[in-house]
Order: structure tokens, then C-alpha cells, then sequence
């Protein structure tokens, strides 16, 4: 199961006003995907990244069946939630927390703020899409309230097919999200400097 182990970056959360909380893909580290906020306009924000045990939020694809990644999934939505907490503990409220990630932290991201939909800062997945082996909408309640999100990825992804995306997109914008999906044609499993700058534009502008 996931430890609270947390890598910061950025203004101190006691004197930051705005957080964003970075997830890594698979294979990588806390480290890989603070130094993506390096290139987005967050240098007032505190940057907390958690790092998944094993460097992995989940053993198998996000297309399998929920039960076959626990209890790692509900480890990892529960880690975020608890970041959350110490967000607001430290005064910052969830209006003002952004989340972030690539490939496997982007269909986490997407998970957890669907899961818990509500007036969030802004939202970036870049390379990912709601999890499972269907849509389970069960699992999603509330109203984005006109969240800013940003979703983008290539078309083909080795890793996320373009129909997951652009369900998870419609199933965003059902929930209120202010989305913004692009789809990069051949671009493989990377991020684009035009999405960077779409989502400074979109959620950090």
C-alpha cells in the first residue's frame, strides 16, 4: 500500500495561497513530475508530489477491472484525499487546489477529482482517462462548478485509446467541468509543449 511519502516544491504551504498536487506516471518519480512545474505558471503555489510504493499507483492498465488494482487504487485515491486534508488544514481551500499528472497519474488525477467533483483550482491530465474496464458512474457524484480542466493526448497512445478520453471528457462536461481536449495526432506517449501552454493558458493563467 501507498506511504505518505511527499516531495514539495515551490512556496511554503503556509505561505502559499494556491497548491498543486502533482501525480508521476508509471516507472517514475515524484521528482520526474515536480520538474514539470518548472514550465507551468505555478511559481506562487506549493508543489506537493507523492510517490507511489513501487513507483507504480496501480500494478495493471487503467483499462482493467477496478478490483483487479486493489487495494492499490483505493490506497492511492485515499493518499490524495489526505494530501487534500493538509492542504486545507494549512488554509487553503479546494477552490484553490490544482491537481496534476501524466499517463498513469493523469487517469489517477482524473479519478479522484470525478470521484469527488467540486469546484476545484483546475485540472491537467495530460495522457489519461477515467479508470476501469467501462465507465463505472457510480463511482462519480457532485458538480465541477465550472472547473477548469485540461485533457490532452495522442491519437494513437500505446497506453490510453482516444475513446477513453473522449469519454471521460463527455462524462466531465455531464458533471459541469469546463473542459479542454486536444488530441495530438502521432505524438506518442510524451507531453507536447503545446499542451503546456494550452494548460498555462487554460489553468494556470
Amino acid at each position: 500500500m501507498h506511504t505518505k511519502n511527499i516531495v514539495t516544491g515551490g512556496k511554503k504551504l503556509t505561505e502559499a495561497k494556491k497548491a498543486l498536487i502533482m501525480l508521476h506516471g508509471r516507472g517514475a518519480t515524484a521528482e520526474d513530475i515536480l520538474g514539470l512545474a518548472s514550465h507551468l505558471n505555478v511559481a506562487d503555489f506549493a508543489w506537493l508530489a507523492p510517490q507511489a510504493t513501487n513507483y507504480t499507483w496501480y500494478p495493471y492498465s487503467f483499462l482493467a477491472p477496478p478490483n483487479q488494482n486493489e487495494p492499490w487504487l483505493s490506497s492511492a485515491l485515499a493518499l490524495i484525499k489526505d494530501i487534500v486534508s493538509d492542504i486545507n488544514a494549512a488554509g487553503i481551500s479546494n477552490e484553490n487546489i490544482y491537481v496534476a499528472g501524466f499517463s498513469q497519474g493523469a487517469c489517477l488525477t482524473l479519478e479522484f477529482v470525478t470521484r469527488n467533483a467540486q469546484r476545484w483550482g483546475g485540472v491537467a491530465a495530460f495522457t489519461g482517462g477515467l479508470i476501469g474496464d467501462k465507465l463505472y458512474t457510480e463511482n462519480y457524484a457532485g458538480d465541477f462548478k465550472n472547473t477548469p480542466v485540461f485533457i490532452g493526448s495522442s491519437n494513437p497512445d500505446p497506453h490510453v485509446p482516444v475513446e477513453r478520453v473522449q469519454a471521460s471528457t463527455a462524462l466531465l462536461k455531464s458533471m459541469h467541468a469546463s473542459v479542454t481536449e486536444k488530441i495530438y495526432p502521432g505524438l506518442g506517449h510524451t507531453i507536447a509543449t503545446d499542451e503546456i501552454a494550452l494548460a498555462n493558458k487554460l489553468i494556470f493563467s
